[in-house]
């Protein structure tokens, strides 16, 4: 599975890192980099949507983007199980 992060601006945060995961060219997910206003998760990573297998109600925080892409890659995994 090959997964790419392709820089993108969202409304809601301008001026901040954003990208969508793609797999194999297809919109799995989009991810946001917290900005100041969040305090102690400032800097993390928001896992702001994911698509098809990846939609769901938890939208989890994670330290890296590393550990984002990780969680993504491991929901793909799963849903192909």
């Amino acid at each position: 599975m090959t997964l790419t992060l392709q820089p993108i601006c969202v409304s809601t945060a301008r001026g901040q890192d954003s990208f969508l995961v793609l797999e194999d060219n297809c919109l799995v997910a989009v991810l946001v980099r917290l900005s100041a206003q969040y305090g102690e998760d400032a800097g993390s990573w928001f896992y702001e949507a994911g698509f098809g297998s990846l939609d769901g109600p938890d939208h989890p925080i994670f330290r890296s983007l590393e550990e984002a892409t990780d969680y993504v890659r491991g929901r793909l995994a799963l849903a192909r199980t």
